[in-house]
This record gives structure tokens, sequence and C-alpha cells, in this order.
């Protein structure tokens, strides 16, 4: 690809930090005027997580709406811009539908189901406040994945799966389960990293930045474009986020970018590098499986609390250091994917 095409990725990068900079206050006001502030757990249900976190109380959540509304405004300006003007308003537009159109549209329909999950939670209107269930919250991941794996195989007429050093398989339907396992997984284990302030937004970061990366050297420069504009956003986002939190990324923003996430990786045909990239969620989903799993079958529990970052809490971890040191591990994680990425990429054609 061209220094131009880099110079468009970076450049719309920089401009959607700047966009998501500037428009915060205005956020920030809206949060606190519509009282959408966090609600804590009660003890009886979470004792450690409730004395831990009491203090929090009353922030406002919802804070992920930075992150999605700038990116969808920019894809639509830049989009209409390229129907006007010629130049660099229409180089500028990323929005195609082979590349952007899905992750946008995933993007965007997620973040408006947690943002109903989020007042739910907010305004505790449940019976037990908390917002959806994990039920519901599953069913909502499960039916949005189900929409793009039919977008892929459908539209897209894709049905291959790469597997690094290994080759590319025509998989066919067997292409949907593995499509709705990568997003389900994805967008539950992104969910369980968001609770400490900055956690979640520093340790996305690595991981769109690689698959940033990645997008780039196979060519898909309207996806690079895409994640860049998220990774501008989410850096604005973690701005306000680091401790202590001037507001929290909430569900409308943890199940969009985790559901777009799994989208990217799944649109790259470098999924199966994703549990490398993002292992931090893996771990964190995993502690709260082994959690669940021991004290029902054994009746008692493994960790002081889940997720992870929770127990080290527990063991009076400040949560700067366990936030900092998170993100140095997502760091190394996310060049170890795009070092996997490259050796495979040097040596078989990847097809998709």
């Amino acid at each position: 690809m061209s220094t131009i095409a880099l110079a468009k990725i970076l450049f719309l990068t920089t401009l959607s930090f700047i966009v998501a900079m500037a428009w915060t206050p205005l956020l920030t006001r809206l949060l606190y005027r519509f009282h959408l502030g966090k609600q804590i757990r009660d003890e009886s249900s979470a004792p450690i997580f409730s004395r831990l976190h009491r203090k929090k109380s009353g922030t406002p959540t919802m804070g992920g709406l930075l992150i999605w509304v700038t990116t969808a405004v920019l894809a639509v300006v830049f989009w209409v811009a390229s129907k006007w003007f010629d130049g660099w308003w229409g180089m500028l537009n990323f929005l195609s539908r082979p590349q952007t159109l899905l992750p946008l549209g995933a993007l965007v329909a997620s973040a408006l189901v947690g943002m109903v999950d989020d007042a739910i939670d907010a305004w505790r209107l449940g019976r037990r406040g908390g917002g959806l269930r994990m039920r519901y919250r599953f069913l909502t991941y499960t039916l949005i994945a189900a929409v793009g794996a039919w977008w892929f195989t459908a539209k897209l007429d894709w049905t291959t799966l790469h597997v690094p050093f290994v080759g590319s398989f025509d998989i066919g339907l067997w292409y949907v389960p593995v499509f709705i396992a990568v997003i389900v997984s994805t967008a539950f284990s992104v969910n369980e990293i968001d609770g400490l302030d900055g956690l979640a937004g520093g340790t996305l970061l690595g991981s769109f930045a690689a698959y940033a990366v990645i997008a780039f050297a196979l060519g898909k420069e309207d996806l690079a474009a895409f994640i860049g504009v998220i990774v501008g956003a989410l850096l604005a986002f973690l701005w306000y986020n680091i401790h202590p939190a001037r507001f929290f990324m909430g569900d409308t923003g943890a199940m969009s970018l985790g559901v777009t996430l799994g989208i990217i990786a799944l649109l790259t045909n470098y999924a199966l590098l994703l549990p490398v990239i993002g292992l931090l969620f893996v771990v964190e989903s995993l502690s709260v499986i082994i959690q669940v799993t021991s004290r029902k079958l054994f009746g008692r529990k493994v960790f002081l609390s889940t997720p992870l970052h929770h127990h080290f809490e527990a063991l009076g971890w400040p949560e700067p250091k366990i936030v900092m040191r998170f993100w140095v591990i997502a760091g190394v994680t996310a060049v170890m994917g795009l070092i996997l990425f490259f050796l495979d990429f040097t040596r078989l054609p990847v097809t998709g």
C-alpha cells in the first residue's frame, strides 16, 4: 500500500482523537443530567467487589458513547463528503461494503443494546438492578453474531477459515458456528475485563492497534482506517477513564467493542490469532469459568473474587498498579500476535 494510504489512516486516527476530546464535556454533562450513574452491587451478592468499589457508586456510565458515536459520525460524514466532493474529501472515505459496513453496523447495533443495559442498571429498572441478566446478554451476542455470519456467507461469499502456519480451508456452512463462537466469546471476554478504571480501554487499545497493522499489511485500507478511528476515540476515552475515572465505559462500550473486535479479526481472516493478541481477555474469562465451576462442583472458590483483576484487588494491589501491569501484558501479547502474523504472512497466502 502507498504512503498516502498510511497517511490517511494516521490522519483519521488523529482526527478521531481530537473530535472525541472536543465533545467529551458535552457527553459528561448529559450523563450527569440524566443521572446515568453506575450502581454497585450490594454486599449480599458480591461482598468483596462491593467493599472495594463502593466509593465508585454514582460515577456516570455509558462513556462508551464517546467511542462509537465518534466512529459512526466520522464514517457517515466522510461517506457523504465522498459523494459530493472530489480530492481529499473523497479519499478520506473509509466506508465500504466488503470491509467496513458490517463492523460499523455491528458496532452501532450492539452499542444501542448496551445502552439499554446501562440504563436498566443506572435507573434500577430491573428487579435487582445490575442491567440485563447474563442469559439475555448471551442471546444478544448470539443474534448479532448470527446476522454477521449471514452477511459473511451470503453477501461476501466468505466461508474460508485461515489457520496460521497450516493454510486456508473452505469449511462451508461450518463457518457460521465458528463465526458465532468467535463473536460471543470475544464480547463476553471484553465485558468481563471491564471492571477497573482504564482497564478495558487500555487492553482493547493493544488488540485494535494490532489488527490495524494486520489489516494494513493485508491491503485492507478501509478496514485499517476504520480501526484507526476506533483507536483515536479510544485514546480520548482513556484520557478521562484513567484512575480516578470521570466516567465508565459501560456496556454500550464494552459490548460494542467486543463484538466489533471479533468481526474485525474475522474480516482479516486471522481470528485464530485473537486468543494470543487478546490473551488477557481469555485469562479473565477463564477465571470466571473456573470460579463458577469450582463453586458448583466443589462448593469452594479458587479466587478471592473474579474476574481475575478483582482477585488482585482483594490481595491488596492498588487499582492503578493492576491496570498498568495489565496494559503492559496487553502490549506484549499484541506484539506476540503480530510476530506470528508476519511469520505466517510471509510464507502462506491468505484467502478471504
